[in-house]
């Protein structure tokens, strides 16, 4: 694999200038409150999923240089409960590009407030946002340029969630097509 990945290796157009990954990462932190909470004490997937799309819409509005809006949120997973007092960082950073769409890859951390402990991974989930203009139509975004080996990586696993989303949505549209065909709609 080379150092960098080109404009027509992600699908995007060559005559934009690729960003590197570090150019939109970021960490979005926030203290876990009782108003946070479910009915077992610990804090909502709701919440956390919202502060996901929040960090996740932040890093591919700053690569795409404008509106993201989230089209998908793939694999959202929660690893160990969250609780009131906890202080959560999401992490976010743009994994793969194509022509106007981003794969996002999050992972969520926490860490009780008042101790010094290492935080715990407790989520992680893959989002993918849509490039928009002022009236709602698809933009062109810039290639990621993976940087480490990580990033490559997770461009090279991005590829792959992309081939399975797109083969489970033709799938589908084939299988009602047939359904329809054979006089069984729903």
């Amino acid at each position: 694999m080379t150092d960098q990945v080109t404009a027509a290796d992600s699908g995007s157009t060559p005559d934009i200038p690729g960003k590197p990954t570090s150019a939109s990462r970021t960490t979005l932190s926030h203290i876990m409150s009782h108003n946070d909470t479910n009915l077992l004490g610990t804090v909502h997937g709701g919440v956390i999923m919202k502060l996901v799309d929040d960090a996740a819409g932040a890093v591919a509005g700053r690569h795409s240089g404008g509106p993201a809006v989230t089209a998908s949120m793939d694999e959202m997973a929660f690893l160990e409960p969250v609780r009131v007092g906890d202080l959560v960082h999401v992490k976010a950073q743009v994994n793969w590009t194509g022509r106007t769409s981003m794969e996002v890859g999050v992972r969520v951390l926490a860490e009780r407030w008042n101790e010094s402990a290492p935080p715990t991974q407790v989520g992680s989930a893959y989002l993918v946002f849509a490039a928009v203009d002022a009236d709602g139509k698809p933009r062109v975004v810039p290639p990621v340029l993976p940087e480490t080996e990580r990033d490559k990586r997770r461009y090279q696993e991005a590829q792959i969630r992309r081939t399975h989303r797109l083969a489970r949505r033709r799938a589908i549209r084939e299988l009602r097509e047939r359904r329809v065909a054979e006089g069984l709609e729903d």
